[in-house]
């Protein structure tokens, strides 16, 4: 799950003595394990182990329940700026004897991907007799890609895999 496993709590914690910090972040010293638990229960608070690989190991007191709230936060916050900056990779799909304004809008939208930061995989589809001409689907590559210049290059060549005709357009590099 999270690193909230990771923290021994209170008569969780198996050392004799620890190094102690109070709830204002003071450093109390090295003292054993029993008298930190006792000035931990008079505040009413937790006494939490928050290095135990250290000798001895770092124990403070706070509040819990509040502490896991806060780890809980800070994931969702990272977790949410990483979706931020995830490209995404869009799939456009067309076939080759394109209509001119079918054309246009899958263009509009390539170009709304790319300026948003997306990949756009390009899959145009050969039907029966279209087969026999390749250059079709050329012509139509180099089409895109020229309307596309502006915003986009190409990252990986067209490619015939089985009926289509693929290759990936990646956003331009801001300076």
């Amino acid at each position: 799950m999270s690193k909230l496993q990771d923290y021994r709590v209170n008569r969780q914690i198996r050392a004799r003595e620890v190094r102690l910090i109070d709830e204002t972040g003071t450093q109390v010293g090295i003292v054993p394990l029993q008298e930190a638990l006792t000035l931990a229960e008079e505040k009413g608070l937790d006494l939490v182990e928050i290095a135990p690989q250290a000798k001895p190991p770092v124990c403070k007191i706070m509040d819990y329940g509040k502490f896991k709230y806060e780890l809980k936060k800070k994931e969702r916050e990272a977790r949410r700026k990483q979706k931020e900056h995830a490209i995404e990779v869009k799939d456009i799909r067309m076939k080759v004897r394109i209509d001119e304004h079918d054309l246009r809008v899958k263009l509009k939208h390539m170009r709304e991907f790319l300026e948003d930061g997306d990949k756009v995989r390009v899959r145009i589809r050969f039907r029966g007799r279209e087969n026999v001409h390749p250059e079709l689907g050329d012509r139509l590559f180099r089409r895109i890609v020229e309307e596309l210049k502006d915003v986009g290059d190409v990252e990986v060549q067209p490619k015939r895999e089985g009926p289509f005709l693929v290759f990936t357009l990646a956003p331009k590099r801001r300076r």
